[in-house]
């Protein structure tokens, strides 16, 4: 039996999340129904990286094992079954040992904001028309890389064991009218990149100092922090992996 990783990306917007949920639409419901329609078998996927209700990834991954032979066709054929805001960029024969999920080293996400209307972003970034300075933005933006507790921006009801982080980048870019805000970490916590940027937005709006953005973190108290920053501006960017596999990624089946 082989062992595959299967590269995907989606659009977010009608799923009820990635992970798959009893009496929901989710992104692994639908991939499992297409590979139970090719191949008249179940599969049992493990996925990467979880994503909530309405977020997009330009990158996740499952892995499952196999005793079929998967060949580039596959790819072809599961795009041809899976509806349209769900496409199989790639599948891997990886070692027996990997693991999409624990093997990751690091995940990359991004936030897009824009302040003028525009219908080609209405469900891919969010519509937020007030001044912001973008200087405050990056100011505060720096100072997470300064913290590695991130208790504050983890959703309740959560079931990880401990709050610790360790951001690699982060920082905001403005891009052709959009804002966008860029954070590569080892983990994330459950809702942490919606409370970071609504946050750090506050801060952006001068409506909190960066001394206040710096106590919101230190507080350990998730009421402090603002999570009202909608999901659809919301995407998984990229899992990066270690050395090994990510040169396995580099090719298809």
């Amino acid at each position: 039996m082989s062992r595959y990783f299967l590269e995907l990306a989606y659009k977010g917007t009608t799923y009820s999340g990635f992970q798959i949920q009893e009496n929901a639409n989710t992104i692994q419901s639908e991939v499992e129904k297409a590979l139970h329609i090719l191949f008249r078998l179940h599969f049992e996927l493990t996925g990467s990286s979880r994503t909530d209700a309405g977020v997009h990834a330009n990158q996740n991954y499952f892995h499952f094992d196999s005793d079929i032979e998967l060949v580039p066709k596959h790819i072809y054929n599961l795009n041809a079954i899976l509806p349209s805001d769900i496409v199989v960029k790639g599948i891997y024969p990886v070692p027996e040992t990997a693991h999409c999920r624990f093997d990751a080293i690091s995940r990359e996400y991004k936030y897009f904001i824009y302040n003028r209307k525009n219908p080609f972003m209405d469900d891919r970034g969010w519509l937020f028309p007030y001044p912001l300075d973008l200087t405050l933005l990056q100011e505060a933006a720096s100072l997470v890389k300064e913290y590695n507790d991130f208790t504050s921006f983890s959703k309740r009801n959560t079931q990880v064991n401990n709050f610790q982080c360790t951001i690699e980048h982060s920082e905001w870019i403005s891009d052709d009218g959009a804002l966008i805000y860029q954070v590569r970490s080892n983990r994330f916590l459950r809702g942490m990149v919606r409370g970071l940027v609504g946050t750090m937005l506050k801060v952006g709006r001068a409506q909190i100092s960066i001394k206040e953005f710096a106590s919101v973190i230190e507080s350990k108290d998730c009421t402090k922090a603002d999570f009202s920053t909608p999901a659809q501006g919301l995407f998984l960017n990229k899992v990066c992996y270690k050395e090994m596999l990510r040169s396995i990624l580099l090719n298809t089946v």
